[in-house]
């Protein structure tokens, strides 16, 4: 068993930037810009749309999204929990307590 050197702890940002990514993974899916997101960008921080909090090793992460339209919502959303959930875990080794995911608007593309 290794032996613990310290205490490791890894930003809100950069899960927020993870799960993004992760994200973008799904094609029927984009992650939405919210009112502050610029300004937090600008401070060095976040990922549009995608806040994190953390309590203790576990991670909740809301995520404000568009989907396509005729895509199946909830599939797409299931599939969008899926991808993050795995991402974050597996590059933070943190445990991922929810995923909410709020679709706010349809795109006509």
């Amino acid at each position: 068993m290794a032996e613990r050197l310290g205490e490791i702890r890894v930003a809100d940002q950069v899960i927020a930037v993870i799960a993004g990514v992760a994200a973008e993974e799904v094609l029927e899916v984009s992650v939405r810009s919210g009112g502050l997101y610029d300004l937090a960008k600008k401070m060095g921080g976040g990922s549009k749309g995608i806040s994190v909090s953390m309590a203790e090793d576990k991670v909740t992460i809301d995520m404000r999204v568009s989907v396509r339209y005729g895509a199946p919502i909830h599939h797409v959303c299931h599939t969008l929990q899926e991808k993050v959930k795995e991402a974050v875990e597996t590059l933070t080794g943190l445990l991922v307590e929810a995923i909410n995911v709020r679709v706010e608007t349809i795109e006509l593309k």
